[in-house]
């Protein structure tokens, strides 16, 4: 019988700073998928969203001392290191010249299209979390780490102030730590 190894939040830390492959396979194993249905929805290519996938997990590799469990859990950390690398990914110089030279065709907005085939989030039980969530908290939510959005993005989107959207996006975070 083949039984898959388990570690707890703080024992893959450590062994991930003492440079466990083991464990770095398993940090992949487990947290490749939900990485990337952040990932994905924001540039809107498998290729590149592959590519930023595979540049955290070297950061993440690199950076892992200076995760500070204090601050949040592993997973948040890895979160918004994915999100940003995204979104820094699409306000690059090479990644607009690279969209500039798309055929019409291929440089359709798949956010306004929904032609964009997102990872089950199921599968990571995200999207049942999301649903206790009040409306405009999942929303905020949804727009800044699933699509990539700004908080000033957000603000002008939605017509509401930009304290008000950090507020309630800090709010949802909070009460989305409380439920796991």
């Amino acid at each position: 019988m083949n039984q898959e190894t388990k570690y707890s939040e703080q024992e893959l830390v450590t062994l991930l700073q003492q440079r466990s492959d083991k464990a770095f396979n398993y940090l992949y194993d487990n947290y490749a998928a939900a990485l990337n249905g952040v990932i994905l929805p924001i540039v809107n290519d498998k290729e590149t969203a592959n590519d930023i996938l595979q540049e955290v997990f070297v950061s993440v590799w690199r950076k892992i001392e200076s995760y500070e469990a204090s601050k949040g859990r592993l997973f948040t950390w890895l979160l918004n290191i994915a999100r940003n690398a995204a979104i820094d990914k699409i306000r690059s110089k090479s990644f607009r010249n690279d969209q500039s030279t798309l055929t019409i065709a291929e440089n359709i907005d798949t956010r306004t299209t929904g032609f964009v085939s997102q990872p089950n989030q199921d599968y990571i039980g995200l999207k049942k979390l999301l649903t206790k969530l009040k409306d405009e908290y999942r929303t905020l939510i949804d727009l800044s780490y699933f699509q990539g959005f700004t908080h000033e993005e957000i603000a002008k989107a939605l017509n509401i102030p930009l304290g008000t959207v950090k507020t309630r996006i800090r709010t949802a975070l909070i009460q989305l730590k409380t439920m796991l």
